[in-house]
């Protein structure tokens, strides 16, 4: 029996020694890398980790110095350095795909940072509303801890103004006006909205009070110096020029579509569904309009679409109805995936919400997951009611524009089953590295949200009114990645932009407005929609080819069970 031990001894001598000198796997190598990299990122950036749902740096607001930018560029350029002596075919399939996720968003930082540098000339870039209402909008702690990181981030807003009257140099004059816009609703979210909040936790407001009124005035002086000293001297152009927007256009979009590419499918997709949204409309125009038989207007496209979208937008809601519209949009939207069986439904909670202040001029709703590291929490659908100093006739231009039919497909889109569904299952998402929890593809997000609209009227829902907004959407879809490139590399105007959005996209006045605004504030992403939207659809186009279209529910699943990434990896992932 002793000789036995001492045998059993030394062989797990011997094979504890062999293990100590086999050197880690490719795949361990890189998954420490990559748990670097994001712990790292997390900590540079603690808005960033609170909307993640890591709370751990919830006290903090992000540095914004050009110090801090520095830092970030040399970290993703050691990160870059040490990616690139991987070989990726080494890794395991996962590993494969996180790494070229990695690999694209170390490189896109880069980019930004070094030659873009918006941190030189973007005023939005230091919003710290976002920041605020991050810690109160969810209930992911006692509101009472939450709001103790609210009170030491307002100690640390007059940095932040300093950081951006310090970096700002020569903004376009679009983004310092908005800038002025949004302040004002962090300087009415620092002193009025918080203060609903501590009413549950009354015995805070004697240390708020002074903290409120000093962030409040840093946040008024700041909104002066943006007036008086910056908006005098923002006479940036807006425009990005084509060399930058091919880069940032295929960081934004990890497609293999050129920008030329990209322009040609969108000209060709806008004939055919202008022909489409023709064919839906012209039987509703006979059933609106019966008295016209004549067969020179039945026959003009552009009045036929445009007369009937005119009588659907008859049925609009205001800003005290558009909230309850869209809430029983929801329960209509749900019911509808579940009996018609088309994917599997989420339970986790969704709560509908009026955006608040500081968010409003950038887009009309947006859909608000909890981050991919938080255990528990609502997601939020937000819809924008009218900004305050719009005239009587913009208010009535915008409610045409989204009326109870394109309510009801905007909730397909921002909801269920949109968004909301797809980042729930999104983040049910396991893998050994949590690169694709952190750097989410857009283009899969709105593909996805894009490809469920089309889905539902598919299948019938809503009837031909809602197929008309569907249609109309798309053609939106379409145009949007028309202007985000003609605008940024090809110098088209705000009158040109107009005339296609309104003219050929039946774009109300104050949609087609506010959507010229947003491609000046943005540059590649207004491609994500009608990109994603192709890549979609190319990958049931394909699953059903080879796997027939017995199973929608089963192919849909699948389609969102890898998480958010770009829409080429779960092509090859579903092994199409």
């Amino acid at each position: 029996m002793k000789r036995l031990a001492a045998i059993l001894v030394l062989g797990m001598m011997m094979m504890t020694s062999l293990s100590a000198a086999v050197p880690p796997s490719d795949d361990k190598k890189f998954e420490e890398l990559a748990a670097q990299y994001i712990e790292q990122s997390l900590k540079l950036n603690p808005e960033g980790a609170t909307i993640l749902g890591d709370h751990r740096f919830d006290s903090q607001l992000t540095d914004r110095s050009a110090a801090a930018f520095k830092r970030i560029l040399q970290y993703n350029r050691e990160t870059l350095s040490k990616l690139n002596a991987f070989k990726p075919e080494r890794l395991s399939a996962v590993n494969r795909v996180d790494y070229r996720i990695l690999q694209a968003s170390a490189e896109a930082a880069i980019f930004d940072i070094e030659t873009i540098r918006d941190y030189e000339w973007n005023p939005l870039s230091y919003n710290i509303g976002g920041a605020l209402f991050s810690l109160v909008a969810r209930d992911f702690a006692p509101l009472k801890n939450r709001l103790q990181s609210v009170k030491e981030r307002l100690k640390g807003i007059p940095t932040v103004v300093a950081q951006a009257k310090t970096n700002l140099k020569n903004p376009p004059k679009i983004y310092t006006e908005t800038a002025i816009s949004q302040n004002k609703g962090n300087i009415g979210l620092v002193k009025e909205e918080l203060n609903e909040f501590l009413k549950d936790v009354p015995e805070l407001k004697a240390e708020f009070a002074p903290l409120q009124e000093a962030a409040a005035k840093s946040l008024e002086e700041y909104g002066i110096w943006l007036e008086k000293d910056l908006l005098p001297r923002s006479n940036r152009d807006f425009r990005i020029g084509d060399a930058n927007f091919r880069k940032k256009l295929r960081y934004s979009l990890e497609s293999d579509l050129t920008k030329e590419e990209v322009l040609k499918r969108a000209e060709t997709e806008l004939v055919k569904t202008t022909d489409e949204l023709y064919a839906t409309a012209l039987p509703l125009y006979k059933k609106f309009f019966p008295a016209v038989t004549e067969e020179a207007k039945l026959k003009d496209k552009k009045h036929v679409i445009k007369s009937v979208l005119d009588k659907l937008a008859e049925t609009r809601p205001n800003n005290d109805t558009i909230v309850p519209m869209a809430q029983k949009s929801l329960a209509n939207c749900t019911e509808f995936v579940r009996k018609n069986n088309l994917m599997t439904v989420p339970t986790e909670p969704l709560k509908i919400i009026v955006m608040p202040e500081f968010q409003r001029g950038f887009s009309v709703a947006y859909c608000e997951s909890p981050g991919a590291l938080e255990k528990n929490g609502e997601t939020f659908y937000a819809i924008s009611p009218t900004p305050k100093d719009w005239t009587a006739g913009r208010v009535e231009s915008f409610f045409k524009e989204y009326n109870q039919y394109m309510v009801e497909n905007l909730t397909v889109h921002e909801a269920m089953p949109g968004h909301y569904l797809q980042l729930v299952q999104s983040n049910k998402f396991t893998a050994p590295t949590k690169v694709r929890a952190i750097f989410q593809s857009g283009i899969f997000a709105e593909g996805w949200a894009t490809y469920t609209e089309q889905l539902m009227v598919e299948k019938g829902y809503g009837g031909p009114e809602v197929k008309m907004q569907q249609l109309k959407m798309r053609l939106r879809l379409i145009i949007n990645s028309i202007i985000d490139q003609k605008i940024h590399t090809a110098g088209m105007t705000e009158k040109e932009a107009m005339d296609l959005m309104m003219n050929q996209g039946f774009q109300e006045d104050g949609e087609a407005a506010g959507k010229w605004r947003r491609a000046c504030l943005s540059s590649g992403q207004l491609s994500t929609y009608f990109v994603g939207n192709i890549e979609i659809n190319e990958i049931r186009k394909a699953y059903e080819a080879k796997h027939g279209t017995g199973d929608m529910k089963k192919m849909h699943d699948t389609m969102m069970s890898f998480g958010t990434i770009a829409p080429k990896y779960v092509k090859e992932l579903m092994g199409l």
